[in-house]
């Protein structure tokens, strides 16, 4: 595995690649390669953002030779219509896009890091225009509504033997509201959160509710008793419709 210091000393190659390539502005590092390097460990990958100059946003995407020169690439794939993710020989892990500076302004990402750039270009380069799509405010009586209907649904989806789609509706949809109203039910530590991903470093930001994460997620085969988990959770915690209790562990049960 990589070390930190061998991600960090690559992506300090890649802002030297990009100075010596011509028509690139900046290399922007992001999450834990931006301002959250504490969190940095040989398990992380090398996010960035490449900005170029306009007009050669295509360049930077359609020939990764900034990116070959310094280790040779073993796979890659563009997953999105800015950037590719890659691996390489040695094992660093990379996802990035490339934008052209006007594009930053419609871009959401969190604070980044600037690694290198061109004297002209301004250090704000490196904040958020828009942080993220507009967020519903928490609401508890909406995000326990929808994990109950999510369980209930999904158990009918079970019994007409569509396992995977159940899998989903009670193992990832009723589990996400269980992560948006944990904020609710325990005080979450200070542990930076991930504005794009509640789930991620769930575990640290409230310990407590995450030592009930198995019992929510018990596989495929089990989603009944994962919902009929999550809804003792929901009723230890929250007033539940009783009617809409009944009929979720009524299906649930059929199994058990």
């Amino acid at each position: 595995m990589p070390t930190t210091q061998d991600l960090l000393n690559r992506l300090d190659d890649i802002g030297h690649s990009l100075k010596k390539s011509g028509h690139a502005l900046a290399l922007i590092g992001l999450g834990s390669v931006g301002v959250e390097t504490e969190r940095l460990d040989s398990y992380s990958d090398l996010d960035f953002f490449a900005i170029a100059e306009n007009g050669y946003k295509a360049r930077y995407i359609d020939n990764l030779d900034w990116l070959s020169s310094l280790c040779p690439i073993v796979y890659h794939f563009r997953n999105t219509p800015d950037g590719h993710k890659v691996l390489y020989q040695d094992g660093i892990f990379c996802e990035f896009g490339v934008f052209e500076q006007p594009e930053l302004r419609t871009v959401p990402f969190g604070k980044g890091r600037i690694i290198w750039k061109r004297p002209e270009i301004d250090e704000m380069i490196c904040m958020p225009s828009v942080v993220s799509a507009p967020i519903q405010p928490p609401d508890v009586e909406r995000l326990v509504g929808e994990a109950l209907t999510n369980l209930y649904v999904g158990l009918g989806r079970f019994w007409r033997g569509e396992k995977l789609s159940a899998e989903r509706f009670i193992q990832h949809y009723a589990v996400d509201r269980v992560l948006e109203l944990a904020q609710f039910i325990e005080s979450e530590k200070a542990v930076r959160k991930d504005v794009f991903a509640n789930e991620r470093r769930f575990e640290q930001r409230y310990p407590r509710i995450a030592r009930e994460l198995p019992h929510f997620v018990q596989g495929y085969e089990h989603s009944c008793e994962s919902a009929l988990a999550i809804l003792r959770f929901l009723e230890h915690h929250f007033d539940i419709n009783q009617t809409m209790a009944d009929a979720i562990r009524h299906l649930s049960n059929k199994a058990i």
